[in-house]
């Protein structure tokens, strides 16, 4: 078989898969087998349902955070300006493989229309619970998308990330959504250790299937600071979509839902347009879209 039969072959799988952020500086960037660089790779995809801590955790549960990426590889985060990644069911239909041949504006290698939906699918197919398939967003437009998320620990080594130093930092309201996808950093973020810090993507879908969440991991460093005021230690997030001054002012720890332990968040009844209550990374939770500029503690000068 050809590359490119094997490569249509395997992406004609995409249908059922799930999103990720890929960036060279991601953990598992070449899969989770020691030694093979998968171009295909969809690993980081996998969503995060029910887990014991210790395997939702940066994606532990399928090995993904035991292959940290190559030394000097930084996902750079500009101080007051953006960053990119890429947003999609698959390695293959990145620039990240078989040089870009494969990508679209789309996280499936597929083209959509503009204004892709439920009631504008081209001949895409549903999703098992009547939302967009390909790729597998879950949502049935973009304006229904959940809102992802990157948050930062200034800690250099995976193992001291925990829930109190991880800081969400920027948000992406109606995300995901296309493949380039950009986020805001912070003016004030300060740099980060001579070994980098550690990121996170994160998201949880509003419905569309099982109700899960999405957690990878990075390493990156903070480009350009001028600041050295440190971020504040993270509180919880709160459901205040009735009442934003009910929100969790300042900064925010990323939402866990859903685990077998560990849990931040609860949630019951049913939001505002009357579907069952979802945390996700929008006002619904207290995010803006954008930089999250209210996340700093006490200067350290």
């Amino acid at each position: 078989m050809t590359l490119k039969l094997l490569v249509l072959s395997s992406l004609a799988l995409l249908t059922n898969a799930h999103m990720a952020a890929y960036h060279k500086a991601m953990y598992c960037f070449n899969g989770t087998v020691a030694g093979q660089v998968n171009y295909n790779n969809d690993d980081p995809v996998s969503p995060l349902w029910m887990l014991q801590k210790n395997d939702y955790w940066f994606h532990h549960f399928n090995g993904c955070d035991e292959f940290p990426p190559a030394p000097g590889d930084f996902l750079e985060l500009p101080a007051g300006s953006s960053f990119t990644v890429e947003v999609a069911a698959n390695r293959g239909v990145t620039s990240l493989s078989f040089n870009g041949q494969f990508a679209t504006e789309w996280g499936d290698g597929q083209n959509h229309p503009e204004d892709y939906s439920i009631t504008n699918l081209a001949g895409a197919p549903l999703s098992g619970s009547d939302c967009i398939g390909s790729p597998n967003m879950h949502t049935q437009n973009q304006s229904m998308a959940a809102g992802t998320a990157f948050a930062i620990s200034y800690q250099s080594e995976l193992s001291e990330v925990t829930i109190d130093n991880l800081v969400v930092f920027t948000v992406r309201y109606n995300t995901p959504w296309k493949r380039i996808t950009s986020y805001d950093v912070p003016k004030d973020m300060p740099a980060c250790p001579a070994d980098g810090c550690t990121c996170a993507w994160v998201w949880i879908p509003d419905g569309c299937g099982e109700p899960n969440i999405y957690m990878q991991g990075f390493k990156c460093m903070v480009t350009g600071a001028t600041s050295t005021t440190p971020l504040a230690t993270p509180k919880p997030p709160v459901w205040c979509e009735e009442d934003q001054s009910t929100c969790t002012q300042g900064a925010k720890q990323i939402l866990i839902w859903n685990q077998a332990e560990g849990n931040n968040i609860e949630v019951s009844g049913f939001d505002l347009s009357g579907n069952a209550k979802s945390p996700a990374y929008n006002s619904k939770c207290g995010f803006k879209d954008g930089a999250q500029n209210d996340i700093f503690g006490t200067s350290s000068s």
